[in-house]
């Protein structure tokens, strides 16, 4: 057994972001098994107790900074100007990437998170907005395949965002990135953030 990871995404966060596009792309983790969970950031975030960055004096300016360093430091696409509009709701999205990951699995998700944090993080479209949540998700999938996901989203994806979301915070998580990971000996272990970088 080789090692793996796991990694919670919301798409509202750009460190998610940044995390997701450094396991699809670093040579480093081809040989890892890696699996996308979709989480809704503000629910585990009020599970936990835990204020978003941008309410925090001094670390919404830093955080900002942070993401624009780490984008340029390991060369992920990303405007340097802050989508429009943000902090969105996330809820739709969230939802609708679950009832994917119901519909076709690993790799139907992948095809939607490709699409949609590039959409959202470096062309600052308004993927929380129901038009253009089903542009991306058609892009992806197929027009009958994204209309499905979008049916199933209120009921199915709903249920399963809770679980996954419950999960993150049963694992420990308190934002995002939040990796379990496993090395081919089978030990576990989780890393927030990017230390995984230095742990791995």
């Amino acid at each position: 057994m080789g090692p793996k990871l796991l990694l919670y995404v919301d798409t509202v966060s750009p460190m998610a972001y940044e995390a997701y596009y450094i396991l699809r792309n670093d040579p480093v983790f081809k040989s890892v098994e890696i699996t996308y969970i979709p989480v809704f950031l503000g629910g585990l975030m009020k599970a936990c107790g835990n204020t978003p960055p941008l309410n925090i004096k001094n670390k919404d300016k830093w955080i900002d900074k942070e993401r624009i360093r780490w984008a340029k430091a390991f060369q992920v696409p990303m405007s340097e100007q802050k989508p429009p509009g943000f902090p969105p709701l996330t809820l739709l999205i969230m939802r609708a990437l679950c009832a994917v990951a119901v519909l076709g699995g690993q790799d139907a998700l992948i095809k939607c998170l490709d699409e949609l944090y590039p959409a959202y993080w470096v062309h600052g479209k308004a993927t929380h907005e129901k038009e253009g949540l089903m542009a991306c998700l058609s892009k992806a999938l197929g027009e009958e395949m994204a209309r499905k996901a979008m049916e199933m989203a209120p009921k199915e994806g709903k249920e399963l965002l809770g679980k996954n979301t419950d999960q993150a915070f049963a694992e420990g998580a308190f934002g995002l990135p939040w990796f379990v990971a496993e090395n081919s000996k089978g030990e576990r272990d989780v890393v927030w953030g990017w230390t995984i970088w230095r742990s791995w």
